[in-house]
């Protein structure tokens, strides 16, 4: 009779120890598509409540709509709230959205913004925790345990992309290398000299490591087995790319510093799809033009609500993404819904190496320098690495022979591009009106990297 107990504690033991290494948060990540259904209700009531109380644009925007936190009881009443944008963001610079005292928040992240204006989004160290939890997930998810070596590749500073990984990577018990991005001879020494197991960084500089790796005759002593890979839009020819020249399986990871930064949805072994993680986002689907919610399945704007966050917690957030949510049983035994790649997007912004960009704030250099509203963008992407370049007609005044004036005004535009992008732009001066002129809307900018596609 001992016996027969020793050994059914062993399996379950063994069984325990198994699922533990294929999920962070198995009671969580696999629970009932009710139980999730039951805490996203909760917590929704609860935010609604939280942000009426210490939130007035969100309390000013619910009388408008005639609503109070007793209407919203749950997730079927979550479409009567309305919609909230970046430019709301931006207006409430900064701390027009706060929902906790600033002497309770211990971090701020940051994107760019279009005139200056950025967004900035705060976070108690509880955000901290559960942000972490949403990363870590995404990193057992791709294999990873603490036996592994994650080799962070993403920006740090106000960029979400290292923070987030980073600390994901400690979460799980990785040893961790916070690289940054950058110094591409001392990422591939540390990647050799410590045994990197798994690599998070934007997919193009992924596919420039890789090219870097083989070009050096270092592949056989590259011991990679996977990748976390997101930031910017990438194609599955590139996925398969990246897999067969480093010998891993490339994951998608889709995060926005709005909501938290990377880790709200990621990519499982089956790599059809990227798992919300519903406990922390409430995920919709709307037609872009009406906002009326759209049935899974369908392609529309991808809104998220934050139902765990404290300082800055956004409700029914415009990402301006297109994609399709699918509830469809996933092999992988996560029951959290899964969202298809960024399909395009709702406005103009270019991610260009894995950094937003706006037309507009291109427009707003080239204004405040003298320049006409004549300029074309062209986006493309040469040795897996994007490129930006922007041309721009000079203005009879300015016109000249002289190749050092010329070379000297393109130099001035690529610091202030710069200064205000954060990333390198190649300038081009052309001749007044050399620009070819549209009848109808102009077109401002021409993307060859072809990657949306359905």
């Amino acid at each position: 009779m001992k016996s027969q107990q020793r050994m059914v504690f062993i399996t379950l033991t063994e069984r325990k120890h198994s699922i533990m290494e294929r999920y962070y948060q198995p009671e969580i990540e696999c629970a009932s598509p009710e139980q999730i259904r039951e805490w996203q209700s909760e917590r929704l009531v609860k935010q609604v409540r939280n942000v009426w109380d210490n939130v007035p644009l969100y309390r000013e925007r619910m009388e408008a709509a005639g609503l109070t936190p007793d209407d919203i009881k749950g997730v079927d009443d979550l479409k009567k709230l309305p919609f909230i944008t970046k430019d709301d963001l931006r207006d409430a610079y900064p701390y027009g959205l706060l929902a906790r005292p600033l002497s309770e928040c211990v971090r701020i992240q940051s994107t760019s913004g279009t005139t200056g204006r950025r967004v900035v989004a705060f976070y108690t160290q509880h955000d901290i925790d559960l942000w972490e939890d949403c990363c870590a997930r995404a990193i057992v998810a791709a294999g990873g345990s603490k036996e592994d070596v994650c080799h962070v590749s993403y920006g740090y500073g106000l960029f979400t992309g290292g923070p987030g990984l980073n600390g994901g990577s400690h979460k799980v018990g990785c040893l961790t290398l916070p690289m940054s991005s950058g110094n591409t001879d001392r990422q591939i020494q540390f990647m050799t000299d410590l045994g990197t197991t798994i690599l998070c960084c934007t997919p193009s500089y992924a596919a420039y490591l890789a090219e870097s790796i083989i070009e050096r005759g270092l592949r056989d002593q590259i011991r990679l087995k996977a990748g976390i890979f997101g930031a910017e839009a990438w194609t599955e020819e590139m996925r398969h790319d990246i897999e067969e020249k480093l010998g891993i399986k490339a994951f998608d990871i889709y995060g926005l510093t709005e909501i938290s930064g990377p880790g709200v949805s990621f990519e499982c072994s089956e790599q059809k799809g990227m798992h919300v993680n519903e406990d922390h986002f409430i995920a919709e689907v709307i037609n872009p033009k009406t906002g009326e919610v759209l049935p899974d399945g369908e392609k529309g704007e991808l809104v998220f609500t934050s139902i765990t966050k404290e300082a800055f917690p956004l409700m029914r957030y415009r990402t301006r993404d297109i994609c399709i949510l699918s509830r469809e049983k996933c092999s992988c035994g996560r029951t959290h819904v899964r969202m298809t790649k960024p399909l395009g997007r709702a406005d103009d912004m270019l991610i260009v190496k894995g950094v937003n960009v706006f037309p507009s704030q291109i427009e707003t250099v080239l204004m405040n320098k003298g320049y006409p509203a004549n300029y074309q963008i062209i986006v493309d992407r040469v040795n897996n690495s994007d490129t930006i370049e922007v041309q721009v007609e000079m203005t009879p005044e300015m016109f000249s022979d002289s190749l050092s004036e010329v070379s000297a005004r393109e130099k001035e535009l690529i610091a202030a591009l710069k200064a205000m992008l954060g990333i390198f732009a190649k300038v081009k001066l052309v001749n007044p009106k050399a620009i070819t002129r549209s009848e109808g809307k102009a077109v401002r900018v021409i993307d060859k990297r072809n990657l949306y596609q359905g």
